[in-house]
């Protein structure tokens, strides 16, 4: 399984959201809307999108096995984790500068 083409979308933190994700798998199918949220224990995990129908939510992709889970969140957090090594870099810099 190739992931490729992962984007980040850094987001102001609200409730445990810090930023959505999107990426290719497989050079066949592009996923987009995952959200990146907190760990309680610290760290990030991702979730998936839904839609709500009546009172219920209806998944609209996600993994179906641990391994591939693994998989997209280790590479999706360590692309989140760049950006914003990037993010908070530049911020420094720029208050450094002011």
């Amino acid at each position: 399984m190739r992931i490729s083409e992962i984007q980040i979308v850094p987001i102001r933190p609200k409730d445990g959201l810090v930023g959505f994700a999107s990426f290719v798998l497989d050079d066949n199918l592009y996923l987009g809307s995952i959200g990146i949220m907190t760990r309680l224990e610290g760290g990030y995990r991702l979730t998936y999108p839904t839609k709500k129908i009546a009172d219920k939510n209806l998944n609209i992709f996600y993994p179906i096995n641990k391994e591939v889970a693994q998989l997209i969140e280790n590479e999706v957090v360590g692309q989140f984790e760049e950006v914003m090594n990037k993010v908070n870099k530049n911020d420094r810099y720029s208050r450094t500068n002011d």
